[in-house]
């Protein structure tokens, strides 16, 4: 007989959720850089985002069948549900503001999300964010803004698209952390993929477009399967360390997007995007070294 998944239990081990964290941003590199190679060989972007859920989606379900778990059933429907939403909504918002904007700062204000989650894990999740780890939050973001450097034209209304994007994804990963002990994690996969596919569908069959050579093939393969891969080391990363404590690690992805542009694209980092990247990196450091004081004292801060 066909059973729920088992939720399992929240623990606190953050050197594990870390390590974790940035598998799950590594993961997502993947889909940036599938996504970016697929779209400059004329996919379009919502077919892409289509492709990428829908392989999501058929993973987790493939899972289910095959473990005797009914991953469908929950009985928090209403938050997995909301979850897979405001994913979508981050994916969309930042495929419209990419329209408006140049890359640089799209990206600069979507590494804005981790101040989000740790603004909106004090009233929902009631955590506590120390002024140290709040100082670390800062460094990081303008670690971001010195590689992304925005300021160097007008601003457009579109920055408002890009700052919903990344309000959407900390709502995401606020809404991962509380579930987490709730719903089993395939139980969490199966509804981002189903609503996500759902949601992006009408818009990618209208535009749909076959690509041509194997190289488009395997990207349009491989952006379901790191999609799948990275939210699910993200959702186990939440099971075992707050929010608040992860999201500092977020900056790392500059690293990995700087890799991935360099070896697969030839377009070098600048200075400025070594500069930003070091300081960014030692954001997160020093909150992995300062939670590890933490958890021996068993303060906060």
């Amino acid at each position: 007989m066909r059973r729920p998944e088992a939720a399992a239990p929240v623990e606190d081990r953050t050197l594990r959720a870390i390590l974790l964290m940035l598998g799950a941003l590594l993961a997502f590199t993947g889909i940036d850089t599938c996504a970016k190679w697929l779209v400059q060989h004329g996919v379009p972007a919502t077919q892409v985002a289509f492709v990428r859920y829908a392989v999501h989606f058929l993973i987790v379900l493939g899972i289910g069948f095959a473990t005797g778990a009914r991953v469908w059933v929950t009985e928090n429907l209403g938050a997995v549900s909301l979850r897979a939403v405001t994913l979508l909504a981050s994916t969309l918002l930042n495929f419209m503001a990419v329209f408006y904007l140049p890359l640089t700062m799209t990206s600069a204000l979507m590494f804005s999300a981790p101040l989000w989650i740790c603004l909106l894990s004090i009233p929902i999740l009631g955590e506590q964010v120390g002024p140290r780890r709040w100082a670390a939050l800062l460094m990081g973001f303008a670690g971001i803004l010195i590689v992304a450097r925005p300021w160097g034209g007008d601003l457009h209304w579109a920055v408002l698209l890009s700052l919903g994007a990344a309000l959407a994804g900390a709502l995401y990963a606020i809404l991962t952390r509380r579930l987490a002990g709730r719903d089993g994690i395939h139980t969490q996969q199966f509804y981002v993929g189903l609503v996500s596919t759902l949601g992006v569908a009408p818009f990618a069959l209208a535009a749909w477009t076959w690509p041509q050579g194997a190289g488009n093939w395997l990207a349009l393969a491989l952006i379901g399967g790191f999609g799948w891969i990275g939210h699910q080391l993200l959702t186990l990363a939440h099971r075992f360390a707050p929010a608040s404590t992860l999201a500092p690690f977020t900056y790392v992805q500059i690293v990995y997007m700087t890799a991935s542009s360099w070896l697969i694209f030839a377009q070098p980092p600048d200075r400025y995007v070594l500069l930003g990247a070091g300081v960014a990196a030692a954001s997160g450091l020093y909150i992995w070294l300062r939670e590890r004081a933490l958890a021996r004292r068993g303060g906060k801060g």
